[in-house]
Formats: structure tokens, C-alpha cells, sequence
């Protein structure tokens, strides 16, 4: 009789941060009713080693063998597998043509060995589709952004400017960087209400804090029970819900 295998779901999300671009990635991996999250940025990197980065993080924590499916928008990642890009690179030596060389083959190579280890299907999310945990990869990617846990992507070569970062973006992958590059611009059309709302200058997960108050305070006429902080920017945010009027307050 066979085994069954433990069944296993993977999401895979990237972010980016412009000028210089860092990137990072968001993943959750979901067995039964276990749910877990990781998440990792690099100083110097591009999409697609982050998109390979997050799928390999999980894959390489697995135990046992299991039928894996993984979810991710990245067409780079599941027609490298699906379409035997990958494979086919590798048996030319990692060339993609007679004279160029496939970029990443280093994370390629350790994809293809986890993958053969597993039963593995990919399954393409369109991006901000609204997925449930495709949205959480993504917001998880952001928080990672603490400048204090940046990691150094080793086997990254740059190339002239543009070239390794855009070789292989689709339409839709090109999009998400126009996006990325437009919502690091100032965006005041953007509400900030509640926690988790993007910070309108850098689109990080805003977190709910409590002001100090002092006496001073009392000479206002209203005070802000609660406001909101952007994490990586420390841009604050407060809101008609939080105001008081300074009458209710207790120092």
C-alpha cells in the first residue's frame, strides 16, 4: 500500500525597495491546521533570487518527503520548473544558449535537488488578486525591511545597470516594480486609519503606539488617545478616531 504523504502549501511573495534596490521575501508554509511564516531581506539582490530564496527557505525545512504545492506570482520560478528550464540549463552546464550563462543557476541548482525530493506543483497567483496568503507574504516582505537584519547575497553579481535585475520579468513582474517605484513616492491620496494600513511613503505596515503625555499637554485642547508609526520610515500618522478632547485626560 503506498503512503500517503503529509500534504503541504507553500506562498511565496517578494518586495522591493527602490534607490538603491534591496529586496526581500515573505513566505508561509501551511500543513493542517500549523501555519508558519518566514521572512528575510538582502542588502543587494533582484525579484527573482528572492522569488527562488523564499520557495527554497521552505522546501529545505521539510522532513519527509510530502506532495508540496507551492503558490507564487513569480512565472520566472514555476516555468523554471515546469517548463524544465531549469533542468535544461543544467545539463548544458547552466548555459541558457551557446554563449550565455543562466542567471541564478546557483539557486536553481538547489531548487531542482529539493524538488526532486518531493511531489511538487505550482500554482500562479496574480498579484494583489486579493489572495489571503499571498497578501500576508506580501505584507510580511515589508516588515522584514529593518535595516538591522539585511543579509548579504553572496553569489549575486551585478552586471551593468538594469540588465540582471530585468532580464526576466514579465509584463506583470514589470508592473509591480512601476508600482513599487510610485508608492515610494509621497501618496497622500493613500488612508492610513488603522493598523496594518500601508505607510503612505514607503507602503510598510503601519503599528498602532501611545503617545506620552506630560502636563504641557493640558494646555491643548484635544489629545490623541493612539497613533500610528511606520517602522522603516518613522512617519506618523494620526486620526480624527484617536482625537480627545483634553478634558478626558488622565495624567
Amino acid at each position: 500500500m503506498k503512503e500517503k504523504l503529509p500534504e503541504v502549501e507553500i506562498y511565496s511573495d517578494w518586495w522591493a525597495v527602490p534607490n538603491p534596490w534591496r529586496w526581500g521575501y515573505g513566505v508561509i508554509m501551511s500543513y493542517g491546521s500549523i501555519k508558519k511564516e518566514f521572512s528575510q531581506w538582502y542588502e543587494l539582490t533582484t525579484n527573482n533570487r528572492m522569488e527562488l530564496s523564499g520557495v527554497i527557505a521552505w522546501l529545505s525545512k521539510l522532513k519527509k518527503k510530502s506532495k508540496v504545492t507551492i503558490y507564487t506570482d513569480s512565472q520566472y520560478t514555476i516555468n523554471g520548473i515546469g517548463k524544465w528550464w531549469a533542468k535544461k540549463w543544467k545539463e548544458n552546464n547552466w548555459y541558457r544558449t551557446k554563449t550565455e550563462k543562466a542567471v541564478n543557476h546557483d539557486l536553481w541548482e538547489i531548487l531542482l535537488e529539493l524538488v526532486s525530493e518531493h511531489e511538487v506543483q505550482f500554482e500562479w497567483v496574480k498579484w494583489h488578486s486579493w489572495h489571503e496568503e499571498n497578501e500576508r507574504c506580501d505584507e510580511l516582505a515589508t516588515l522584514a525591511m529593518d535595516m538591522n537584519y539585511l543579509l548579504v547575497d553572496e553569489w549575486y553579481i551585478p552586471k551593468e545597470e538594469g540588465s540582471q535585475s530585468t532580464l526576466y520579468f514579465t509584463e506583470e513582474e514589470s508592473n509591480k516594480v512601476e508600482i513599487i517605484r510610485a508608492l515610494w513616492k509621497w501618496d497622500k491620496s493613500i488612508k492610513v486609519e488603522k493598523e496594518w494600513d500601508k505607510c503612505r511613503k514607503c507602503w510598510t505596515p503601519v503599528i498602532q503606539k501611545i503617545p506620552k503625555h506630560t502636563k504641557k499637554t493640558l494646555l491643548k485642547e484635544f489629545y490623541y488617545e493612539y497613533y500610528f508609526s511606520c517602522p522603516y520610515c518613522n512617519t506618523n500618522y494620526m486620526t480624527k478616531d484617536a482625537k480627545r478632547d483634553i478634558k478626558n485626560l488622565k495624567l
